[in-house]
């Protein structure tokens, strides 16, 4: 049975560039987020669209990982997208693991939907930590560009 972990950050930047940004121009997290992402891949699809899969190569909690996601939902009118792990080291520790981001005004809104592989496995709460890093370092960013 699937649950949901929830995290929100304050953000100073417009949501539209911030929703822009996840939803057109993810791959530039090499750039803005250099500590925490090592390399991206467009396997399938382009940025912007559903469908689209890109293979990452990055760390959290101090742990290098793979992931392969695909773009699952965008939502312009609610500003919102969901990207759905296909592939990769998370899929060890949970059946199902997908994450929606949902900027507002002030705020950016993280929502990780996940089902643990077994009950011995620790809720994903690395991941909603380093979705506040994620908004804090792009806030920061979209606040300077």
């Amino acid at each position: 049975m699937s649950k949901v972990l929830e995290v929100a950050t304050p953000i100073r930047s417009s949501p539209d560039k911030f929703y822009d940004f996840f939803k057109n121009h993810t791959s530039d997290l090499l750039t803005v987020f250099p500590a925490s992402f090592q390399s991206v891949q467009v396997l399938e699809g382009e940025d912007g669209k559903i469908g689209c899969v890109k293979v990452w190569n990055f760390i959290a909690g101090g742990i290098s990982q793979m992931l392969k996601l695909r773009t699952e939902a965008i939502n312009d009118a609610e500003r919102t997208i969901t990207y759905k792990a296909i592939e990769g080291d998370l899929m060890i520790l949970y059946k199902v693991f997908q994450f929606t981001i949902a900027p507002g005004n002030g705020v950016a809104k993280w929502a990780i939907e996940y089902e643990k592989t077994t009950e011995l496995v620790p809720p994903p709460e690395i991941y909603g930590v380093f979705s506040i890093s994620i908004t804090e370092v792009v806030d920061l960013y979209l606040l300077t560009h």
